[in-house]
């Protein structure tokens, strides 16, 4: 299948920005489950310093903004080419040892929401296991946007019992390596059904299994991603993985506009 997309991140100021710093991850980069065909970045209100890969292998970009600017956009687009792999992205790995992904982080630190989800958890393989764990989550996790923002955490999602997918794929990943599997979050774009335009990336987990590498799941939609999703960044939570990130100088007040289109 491929993909087109175009995502726009506009900040607006009502002071003038004296100086800030960008970094961008929102490059995909060829891999297992996509083909790259084209992509550009358009950047007006700032500029580019350096791009380098991190350490999860993310094509990361580093922006520099300097001279009173009001208005910042970053509009990325192109095309990529995609496969169904039924969930399974393989034995590939970036520059961070498989060890890593069992770090707790403060956005996937388990507590006792985390240990509930998993008594009796059973299944005859890891895979059934964490194919479980997906519908435990949904059961007691109701997808409902402006419930939580970038700072929830898993226990804090499940403590609620609302989220977005970005609390599905942490509330996942801390399970996933409570039972000792290295887990981590994927960022990207999915393709839906009848909906072109939406107004926020999309959020996934990936757990290492011995027998086949990292396999995804889609807490959300209850799936493993198939060939409507494209990857992003890779990261051990949001805050690794996250599009945009950003510091500046200056007291004024700021706004954000996000416009994302997907379409076959």
């Amino acid at each position: 299948m491929i993909i087109k997309i175009r995502h726009s991140t506009t900040y607006t100021y009502d002071e003038p920005v004296r100086y800030g710093l960008q970094r961008l991850r929102i490059v995909p980069i060829s891999g297992p489950t996509q083909k790259v065909r084209s992509w550009k970045l358009d950047i007006d209100g700032a500029s580019e310093e350096v791009r380098y890969s991190d350490q999860f292998a993310n094509d990361t970009r580093l922006l520099s903004v300097d001279g009173d600017r009001n208005r910042i956009e970053i509009v990325a687009e192109g095309e990529v080419e995609t496969l169904d792999s039924t969930g399974v992205f393989g034995r590939q790995y970036g520059f961070a040892p498989l060890w890593l992904f069992g770090r707790e982080t403060d956005l996937t630190r388990p507590g006792e929401g985390v240990a509930g989800l998993m008594e009796d958890l059973s299944g005859g393989t890891e895979v059934d296991r964490l194919h479980g764990l997906i519908h435990r989550i949904r059961e007691r996790v109701a997808y409902e946007t402006g419930t939580t923002d970038v700072g929830t955490t898993a226990e804090q999602a499940l403590a609620q019992g609302q989220g977005v997918c970005q609390d599905h794929a942490h509330i996942f990943i801390a399970a996933a390596r409570r039972m000792g599997l290295p887990a981590r979050y994927i960022s990207g774009y999915l393709l839906m059904d009848d909906v072109e335009d939406q107004v926020a990336t999309h959020a996934w987990a990936e757990v290492h299994v011995e027998s086949l590498g990292w396999v995804g799941f889609d807490v959300s939609n209850g799936i493993s991603p198939d060939e409507r999703y494209v990857r992003l960044a890779v990261g051990l939570d949001y805050r690794c993985a996250m599009p945009v990130s950003g510091i500046r100088t200056g007291q004024g007040s700021e706004e954000l506009a996000v416009h994302i289109s997907v379409q076959q």
